[in-house]
């Protein structure tokens, strides 16, 4: 049964916080984040491979239909869609709502759909959600290394493409999901960067990994960059609600493996002011 938009006004608010260093992804290759810059000074992004071959693309949306219908179909995504629906979920969503009926998904270092199958059940559970879920709006996507072939079949699924590389800098201006299993943690160091204020971080849904898991394994990497990209998600984690999701099997692990609801705040701004980095 979807959660509509009536069902979520007729939940009401009551949220604690509870927030992961990035480990390792599984079936992706890893890859380096550039220089941060200010949005002002990021440059127009266009694929490097733009190649127009309708063979190669209709194999491509061929292959991203058969995924979505395995995850469709698939105890994983019928776990899933109950847990959207508890009422602490409920709840939560209906406090990052407020007014608005729907809150786009941005999709951030989703990496090659063409190369790598964890991609593909990441973009298909993404756009099923959607299909679902009435009070998710328009899907914009954005990983560097997408081809032109890539950015065809997204559209083709009805998403956009970001033609701007935006490293997470995104501010939540409006209630905003964050779809972002399996990135690095300089990405999500970024997107709380962008949003490091009760107002904002109060219209932020992230899916991404377990900030809980960072925290426990963050003595396995005292010494390491890692730590330090790390610093955002650790200072947060006290005012942060998470919700594990369950893969249910081991086809969907290496795609999902320690991933998690994250809802921010309420907190005092003061308490976030006082954080050091």
């Amino acid at each position: 049964m979807a959660a509509s938009a009536e069902t979520l006004d007729s939940a009401k608010c009551s949220l604690n916080g509870d927030w992961t260093v990035v480990l390792p992804r599984r079936g992706r290759q890893r890859k380096q984040l550039p220089t941060i810059r200010s949005l002002e000074q990021q440059q127009p992004w266009v694929p490097t491979d733009l190649e127009n071959d309708p063979i190669r693309t209709s194999k491509l949306i061929q292959k991203m239909q058969i995924c979505m219908k395995k995850i469709e179909s698939s105890s994983f995504y019928r776990a899933l869609l109950d847990q959207i629906q508890t009422p602490e979920i409920l709840i939560c969503l209906h406090r990052v709502l407020g007014s608005e009926s729907k809150m786009p998904m941005v999709i951030y270092g989703i990496g090659s759909i063409e190369s790598f199958e964890p991609s593909r059940l990441q973009l298909s559970l993404a756009v099923l959600m959607k299909r679902k879920f009435s009070w998710i709006g328009d899907i914009e996507v954005f990983d560097p290394i997408l081809s032109a072939t890539e950015s065809r079949v997204l559209e083709a699924l009805g998403c956009s493409v970001l033609s701007v590389n935006e490293q997470g800098h995104r501010c939540a201006l409006k209630p905003t999901i964050f779809f972002m299993p399996h990135c690095e943690a300089e990405l999500y160091d970024n997107l709380l960067r962008a949003n490091w204020g009760v107002e904002l971080l109060n219209r932020v849904v992230l899916f991404g990994n377990s900030f809980e898991t960072y925290e426990q394994h963050i003595s396995e990497f005292k010494n390491s960059d890692i730590v330090g990209s790390a610093k955002r998600i650790l200072s947060i984690r006290p005012f942060t609600k998470e919700f594990r999701i369950n893969t249910v099997s081991d086809y969907y692990f290496s795609a999902f493996h320690d991933s998690s609801w994250h809802f921010f705040g309420p907190v005092p701004e003061t308490e976030l002011q006082h954080v050091k980095f």
